[in-house]
């Protein structure tokens, strides 16, 4: 079937209308005229593959990366012109406050991290036939993992990671069929947390010793499938700088994924705060804390209250705030099950909450019952933005700022702060 492409939709594929419906092109651009091997379908429409691009868009590039689309599933947009990929994002936050019910928000323009400064990857490993390995990241759609050669979103550090892990793991007998390999770039250096679907014995806990000796990785931690992590092989202490707080991550801690994307993050968040005008002794509420990377930059402003509910994190978050004077006191909470009620929230002047991709729907509900009369949203998925935020709109918020920030190069996933004030 030959198509026009009408628009992108939410996973950065072209859309086109036909007469069978929806048809959903991964790699086209709005405007393009396609020709569509149509396939199964898919929520609203059917998904297709590109047989032809019959007509492209002016604002259709080159993609840089030999993997992107033909193995590679992590992103969907490297075809896509700059100035008309970042319009596309900022977008997705204007569209999600539309639907939130602030259509003239005023939406700051959009914060960009360069490709090849992402930090944090969680790369999928498998024992293919005849012994070899395969890390990457998941083909498009699929459970096979795309071997990768380069990757031009993370950090060259971690990059230069993959060939000799690779070969590591292949002479791993811990690795019998599938596991992963989750790596952050520290101010110490790159940290692995490995697991596998086999044991490890003494033989292979000092080939982990040797990789990291060789490769300069202070820790490398393991664990047999989900099960408890523990440190492998540790040359060195670990440390990441969180706002001039040294702290030291589990293996494996969730980590804003670029330095570019947590500085835009934090600054609009602190912006946020400093148009409310607090009162100088205000409390302010850091609600998935996290390890503290908002808590730590809030202290500054007022006394914290850090509430997060993975306990290493919260180790994390404790260790640091020893060091911060006080400002900071982490709690463990996990505000999916036992969110913060409006008696609770009532003494705080200000909320920050950074939640998970599906948004803190419960949570929000108590908000909007409470006294608290600043709210700022960071948000990483922008349909659970619109849900939480047309709930504080309804209860008499209103948008005073929001920023999009793109930590996620070339894929439809956007960071965005927003604040609010009842």
């Amino acid at each position: 079937m030959d198509v026009t492409i009408s628009w992108l939709g939410s996973a950065g594929d072209g859309v086109a209308e036909t007469p069978q419906g929806l048809v959903f092109l991964p790699g086209t651009l709005p405007g393009e005229q396609v020709r569509a091997r149509l396939g199964a379908r898919r929520g609203e429409g059917v998904a297709a593959e590109v047989e032809a691009i019959l007509a492209p868009s002016p604002d259709r590039v080159d993609p840089p990366c030999p993997h992107f689309l033909i193995e590679c599933g992590a992103c969907a947009l490297q075809h896509l012109a700059l100035p008309a990929y970042a319009a596309w994002k900022r977008e997705r936050l204007v569209a999600a406050l539309d639907r939130a019910g602030q259509p003239d928000a005023a939406v700051a323009e959009i914060v960009l991290a360069p490709p090849g400064t992402r930090r944090r990857a969680d790369l999928a490993v498998k024992r293919l036939q005849g012994g070899a390995v395969a890390l990457g990241f998941h083909q498009r759609g699929s459970a096979a993992v795309a071997d990768l050669s380069t990757c031009h979103v993370l950090d060259p550090a971690l990059v230069a990671l993959f060939r000799p892990l690779r070969e590591l793991l292949r002479r791993m007998p811990a690795l019998k069929r599938e596991g992963s390999a989750v790596l952050n770039l520290l101010d110490s250096g790159p940290d692995l947390l490995l697991r596998t679907d086999g044991p490890l014995d003494a033989s292979q806990r000092a080939m982990l010793a040797a990789f990291g000796q060789a490769h300069g990785l202070p820790r490398i931690a393991w664990a047999l499938k989900d099960g408890p992590v523990e440190n492998a092989a540790q040359a060195g202490p670990v440390r990441l700088d969180l706002s001039g707080v040294s702290v030291a991550p589990a293996p494996g801690a969730f980590l804003q994924a670029a330095p570019v994307g947590e500085a835009a993050i934090i600054a609009a968040v602190l912006a946020g705060l400093a148009a409310q005008k607090l009162p100088v002794r205000a409390r302010i509420a850091d609600l998935y804390a996290g390890i503290g990377t908002l808590s730590f930059p809030l202290s500054a402003k007022g006394r914290v209250a850090a509430y997060e509910g993975d306990a290493a994190a919260v180790a994390t978050l404790d260790a640091g705030a020893r060091k911060a004077g006080g400002r900071v006191e982490a709690i463990r909470r996990d505000l999916a099950y036992r969110p913060l009620l409006p008696a609770e929230l009532n003494g705080f002047g200000a909320v920050v909450l950074d939640p998970p991709y599906n948004g803190a729907a419960e949570q929000v509900a108590q908000i909007t019952r409470s006294k608290v009369p600043v709210v700022i949203y960071v948000s990483c998925n922008p349909v659970a933005l619109a849900r939480d935020a047309g709930a504080l709109v309804k209860a008499g918020f209103k948008v005073t700022q929001a920023t999009p920030v793109d930590q996620f190069p070339w894929s439809p996933h956007l960071e965005s702060v927003v604040s609010f004030r009842r």
